[in-house]
């Protein structure tokens, strides 16, 4: 089991919140918040990227559940 140290969740105007994490290997993670269980991780640049992206509106459909 990887030990990850989350940070506080962020929440955007809708119900989603999200979690950022990272382990001590410098690995980063995030997770929709209460289901840290099933993150995805990646670099912090990949990860900051995804993020950039989804704010900037490109990445809506992946939003939609």
């Amino acid at each position: 089991m990887v030990d990850i140290t989350w940070e506080a969740p962020f929440c955007a105007e809708g119900a989603s919140c999200y979690r950022i994490g990272v382990d001590a290997e410098g690995n980063s993670y995030i997770a929709v918040a209460g289901q840290e269980a099933a993150y995805l991780t990646d670099s912090a640049e990949a990860l900051r990227q995804l993020i950039r992206d989804i704010k900037a509106g490109k990445a809506d459909h992946l939003l939609d559940t």
